[in-house]
């Protein structure tokens, strides 16, 4: 917890997801508000309790894409309201905050600012510990401004906005937001490693003054530079976005994060998501399962390669049951039946850089990294490029017959892939040790990108 005075504030960093939710406080008032919140709410609950505060508010920054928010379960816990910016179209009672609304939480006072860009709703909170200070103590920016980045504004293009559109709107927002003293802290929504941007810094907190000097979308530009600029070289987006943003707009079941996980039986029609490391898995598992390392960036890989309208068993040990599920109701994947415990039944293939080597020529070589790592680093020659996040619509571009090998940057994705890919029908699939680092580490050809 940070903050001076009456001032509560403290920021909670969900590492998988790369994801930023806020607490705010008055200590004087008693008075708090969530901000972003995830789905599995028990530390704000925790640390109101802790520090003496109500939970009066739950404000959402924007509609969100990338995870299931926490607002009905905060407001079912605690009687909070449901703040949302004024543009919000969603299916539940919400408090519509329009620009330059005043919240007072006592002294400490939050002003909505209406940002859109990332979405036609978006909204910055600005944090004063008292209401007419002139350098605030921070502007909570959602997805609006990133640290080294902006948000990326060409994920509703299904929804009746062109990303132009967005972005020209994107372009008016963060120069509305450089009209704040260079003093303010920044604390946007998300972190390194976000689908929601595509030059996210590993920090989690800066100032603006850092930010007018650093990030390239707050560059002396034009309006058009802009929108050339931020709409070019976005990440594929995972398949679930469009799924958990609907979810994040539905009046949906309330979730409850402490209900236990039953052990269960194999029956037809299950998917089988094994959540040990890819290591392990490769001594053996269960035929047709999929493997998601529940170390690595589990939920959102998770959403890549399954539908939200599978029935899901998880493969793990019991005291990883429940945070298996929890994780994956983050982002809205509650079809978990149950659990069942790691069984060597089959092993997986894995190769060496060196034994690939011998083979690479006579072999389908997938390579499911993003493009941009493609473009810094190179890949093996004939492999032909397809993300992780496109690997089920482009199966009819492979041959399910054929011996194939997959690659990724370090194991994890490729892991991800190939039993993906053994799950679908292919009947010969590897993957690579150490993926395409321990390849270049083990002074093997790589073909440039600009050959690709």
């Amino acid at each position: 917890m940070a903050g001076a005075g009456n001032l509560v504030f403290a920021q909670y960093y969900t590492a998988c997801l790369s994801q930023a939710s806020y607490l705010v406080g008055d200590r004087s008032s008693g008075v708090a508000a969530v901000i972003d919140p995830r789905r599995d709410i028990g530390t704000y609950l925790a640390d109101a309790e802790a520090h003496g505060l109500r939970i009066e508010w739950v404000l959402e920054t924007h509609v969100h894409a990338d995870f299931l928010s926490g607002h009905l379960e905060l407001a079912e816990a605690t009687g909070a309201v449901i703040g949302y910016g004024s543009a919000a179209e969603v299916d539940f009672p919400v408090h519509r905050l329009v620009d330059r609304r005043r919240i007072s939480l006592g002294d400490v006072d939050l002003e909505v600012l209406h940002t859109p860009g990332h979405t036609p709703e978006s909204i910055c909170l600005v944090v004063r510990e008292h209401a007419d200070d002139e350098v605030p103590y921070g502007v909570l920016t959602g997805d609006t401004l990133f640290l080294g980045d902006v948000g990326r504004p060409d994920l509703l293009s299904a929804n009746g906005w062109t990303a132009r559109e967005l972005a020209i709107s994107l372009y008016r927002s963060t120069r509305r937001l450089l009209s704040l003293p260079d003093e303010t802290r920044v604390f946007p929504g998300h972190g390194a490693g976000s689908a929601c941007g595509k030059n996210l810094s590993t920090a989690t907190t800066g100032t603006l003054g850092e930010q007018r000097r650093t990030n390239y979308a707050l560059a002396p530009m034009t309006e058009r530079e802009f929108v050339r600029a931020v709409c070019a070289g976005q990440p594929t987006a995972p398949n679930y976005f469009a799924y958990a943003a609907n979810r994040n707009r539905a009046a949906r079941p309330i979730f409850d994060e402490h209900d236990p996980v039953p052990e269960v039986s194999i029956a037809d029609g299950l998917v089988l998501l094994d959540t040990r490391d890819p290591s392990a898995f490769a001594v053996g598992h269960l035929p047709n399962s999929i493997n998601v390392g529940l170390a690595g960036r589990y939920a959102e890989i998770a959403g890549t390669v399954l539908s939200a309208d599978d029935d899901i068993v998880l493969v793990c040990e019991p005291e990883q049951a429940v945070e298996s599920r929890n994780r994956l109701a983050r982002i809205g994947f509650d079809r978990v039946t149950g659990f069942t415990r790691p069984v060597s039944v089959v092993a997986a293939t894995r190769l060496t850089p060196e034994e690939l080597s011998l083979v690479a020529a006579e072999r389908q070589l997938i390579d499911v990294r993003g493009p941009g790592e493609v473009e810094a680093a190179g890949t093996i020659e004939g492999a032909l490029l397809i993300p992780l996040p496109e690997l089920l619509s482009r199966l009819c571009e492979l041959s399910a017959d054929r011996p194939t090998v997959v690659f990724c940057a370090g194991g994890y994705r490729s892991s991800v892939a190939a039993s993906t890919l053994r799950a679908h029908g292919f009947s010969d699939v590897a993957d690579l040790i150490g993926g395409f680092t321990a390849w270049v580490e083990a002074g093997l050809p790589v073909r440039q990108a600009s050959h690709t």
